[in-house]
């Protein structure tokens, strides 16, 4: 049985998306929340697709991180980009996601950038759990 180490608590407000407030329960996070311009909204306040990228990303730099140590690999530089998509399937009238994880690492070879990057995807814990349900592309990059 896995212990629980942490659960974080959000609340979205009003409009959701189009207009509402979304809060942490310590205060933390306090952030309008608005159609972004893209989608023929007002914009001026964040979304959840790009909430969902801010956490991703965080969350794949500690993989690869805890990954790369466990192969003694000394990081200089290190970057992960989360894009993430919101599709419309019009005829279905249904919403779906995609996203594509890039890897930008320092120090490095193009091998052990790809080898790190297809490890931080295994053990990482949004890549876990969105397995299966949407579409993700991996690149890595060095400099």
């Amino acid at each position: 049985m896995a212990e629980t180490t942490y659960t974080a608590v959000a609340t979205s407000t009003a409009e959701g998306r189009n207009g509402g407030r979304a809060t942490s329960d310590d205060g933390a996070l306090d952030v309008h929340l608005a159609v972004p311009k893209a989608l023929g909204g007002a914009g001026g306040g964040t979304n959840p697709e790009q909430l969902f990228a801010a956490g991703w990303a965080s969350c794949f730099v500690g993989a690869v991180r805890r990954v790369a140590s466990g192969k003694k690999v000394a990081l200089k530089d290190l970057a992960v980009i989360a894009e993430v998509t919101l599709h419309h399937d019009t005829n279905a009238d249904e919403f779906r996601l995609s996203a594509v994880l890039r890897l930008e690492a320092g120090g490095i070879d193009q091998q052990t950038a790809d080898d790190l990057l297809a490890g931080a995807h295994q053990v990482c814990p949004y890549s876990k759990s969105t397995r299966g349900n949407i579409d993700v592309s991996l690149h890595a990059t060095v400099a």
